[in-house]
């Protein structure tokens, strides 16, 4: 394109010079020196077309490929980037999530072990307290036996003591025991 535009600029400036032949010779002019130095630049720009002019558009055209290949590269890279943002970006927030659930699932497993402590120490209470009690129950019963036993030695003596004989410690024993049992079940029936 470029060359037949300076081709076509080639040829009106040479037609004007030919129409201008009187002039020329007027003004002291050498048409034939003139035709020379056309004809000489036309081989000029010529050689200049095929050994620079083209290799020079070559590498000019090449140059604005590698340009045009680096802006598409370079937007292509900005798209990766974008999608690798927003895929981090969906990762933390899913990671945040996460950590989420296991704080609250942390939270449940302490609400839930607290809860089992309170249990467990409610029981132990309870098994101590029931202890206590059987505890309690036991020794009371052992009072009694042992209060039983000595009140059955004071009477004892206290009936010697009345009667002024000594009855066989066995004989009066018997007879008291058989009084307080019998003194037991009367209260029994009663309540």
């Amino acid at each position: 394109m470029r060359y037949r535009v300076g081709l076509a600029v080639a040829l009106i400036v040479l037609s004007l010079l030919l129409s201008s032949c009187s002039a020329t010779g007027r003004l002291g002019m050498n048409w034939h020196g003139l035709l020379s130095q056309f004809i000489s630049f036309g081989i000029l720009l010529v050689v200049l077309l095929i050994l620079a002019y083209k290799p020079i558009t070559k590498m000019l055209d090449e140059r604005s490929k590698k340009v045009k290949d680096s802006m598409e590269q370079a937007e292509l890279i900005k798209q990766q980037t974008a999608k690798t943002e927003q895929m981090v970006q969906e990762q933390l927030a899913q990671a945040r999530r996460q950590g989420q659930d296991l704080v609250a699932q942390a939270a449940q497993i302490g609400e839930r072990l607290r809860e089992e402590a309170r249990q467990q120490a409610r029981q132990d209470a309870e098994a101590i307290v029931a202890r206590a009690r059987t505890e309690i129950r036991t020794e009371r019963e052992e009072t009694i036996t042992k209060l039983r036993e000595e009140f059955v030695e004071i009477a004892i003596q206290a009936a010697e003591k009345v009667i002024n004989k000594a009855l066989d410690k066995e004989t009066h024993r018997q007879l008291i025991q058989k009084t307080l049992e019998e003194s037991t079940e009367l209260k029994r029936e009663s309540n």
